[in-house]
């Protein structure tokens, strides 16, 4: 059989060359693909202000969209009815509430897709015995955090249907945060499925590798808080803010701990100090790791790091542009991608205390 991987794939990492015919790893990267492509739809769809356009939420029935002019303007009627609507958009007609409906229709779809395209292959893969039993729990469990995240969707959405224009901050960084530790769990358990070419290397490399992993997270984490608030749409300067590195009224709020999650101007604040840290922390571990690591996915680390915070910026100065903002959100996700790479194949490695 010819190879599945393209040769990029291959130079990135050798040793999926004697790995071109596994399909487990090929799901698990295409679910991966799948979770990575949902991450972008959501970011559309929160920059769109779409995501309360559909008021209830139907597992089942909900896969069918309106088919008729009735039931378009019973939908229409169901968002007419809440806050967004009434403070924000009195002016929407029902083609302007097509336009949000499809963004929001569109990422619980391809939310149901993702769910059939990991449990029919999941099924298949334990019915044949291509998978331990153990793998098989595991893959389970990642499933059943799926089906949690799809409750916590709504969990968000509903946060936005009695009082608030838009969903609660809190529940739309849970959400995110959420999404993103099911990616990583998939795209390293698919990395396990590739066994790393054997090497020793110190621990220290793979302490400073966990530590880069939570600096990203935190920064990630407060990254949702800043679309939550919809704080990027503020203080559009680089590197000052009102002519100062923190400005008036970031520490309004009390108990003075609120600032840190409730505050935009403390919250854009801690995200935007955050990213060049992290990246500080990402170039150093790269530094220490260049005689040990295979080199490629090094290089890509680091210059995706960089590319990161430049494109961090760039939506800041933008006011959160739609274009730029995806495209920021995708840098995320692939710095994150590269952060697990690099750090799966120190972890298959023999770690020595040296």
């Amino acid at each position: 059989m010819s190879s599945l991987n393209p040769p990029f794939l291959t130079r990135l990492c050798p040793e999926m060359s004697a790995s071109s015919t596994r399909a487990v790893p090929v799901w698990l990267f295409t679910c991966c693909g799948m979770i990575f492509i949902m991450a972008l739809i959501g970011a559309i769809t929160r920059l769109t202000e779409s995501g309360l356009s559909i008021t209830d939420w139907n597992p089942i029935i909900g896969a069918i969209p309106p088919l008729s002019e009735a039931e378009w303007q019973r939908a229409f009627d169901s968002y007419q009815a809440i806050p967004q609507f009434q403070i924000l958009h009195r002016d929407m007609d029902l083609q302007a509430f097509k336009g949000i409906f499809f963004w929001e229709y569109f990422h619980r779809l391809w939310g149901r897709l993702i769910g059939l395209v990991f449990i029919v292959p999941f099924v298949f893969f334990a019915v044949r015995k291509k998978i331990t039993q153990a793998t098989g729990l595991k893959f389970a469990a990642i499933f059943a955090l799926g089906a949690v995240q799809g409750f916590i969707g709504w969990f968000m959405v509903q946060s936005g249907l009695t009082v608030r224009t838009s969903v609660s901050p809190y529940r739309l960084a849970l959400h995110l945060v959420f999404a993103l530790a099911i990616y990583a769990l998939l795209f390293w358990a698919a990395l396990d499925e590739i066994p790393a070419t054997p090497s020793i290397i110190p621990r220290r490399l793979l302490r400073h590798g966990w530590v880069a992993l939570a600096f990203f997270a935190v920064t990630l984490t407060w990254g949702a808080f800043v679309a939550g608030l919809h704080a990027g749409e503020v203080f559009n300067t680089w590197p000052l803010m009102e002519g100062g590195l923190l400005p008036d009224g970031a520490t309004t709020l009390q108990p003075i701990w609120l600032n840190i999650f409730e505050n935009t101007a403390m919250v854009q604040f801690i995200h935007r100090w955050l990213a060049p840290t992290t990246l500080i922390v990402i170039l150093a571990w790269v530094a220490r790791c260049w005689k040990h690591q295979h080199r490629t996915g090094l290089a890509l680390l680091a210059a995706m790091g960089c590319a990161q915070v430049a494109l961090g910026i760039a939506t800041l100065l933008s006011h959160a542009e739609i274009v730029i903002a995806v495209v920021h959100q995708a840098g995320a996700m692939t710095l994150l991608s590269l952060i697990l790479f690099n750090l799966n194949r120190l972890s298959q490695k023999t770690i020595t205390d040296k």
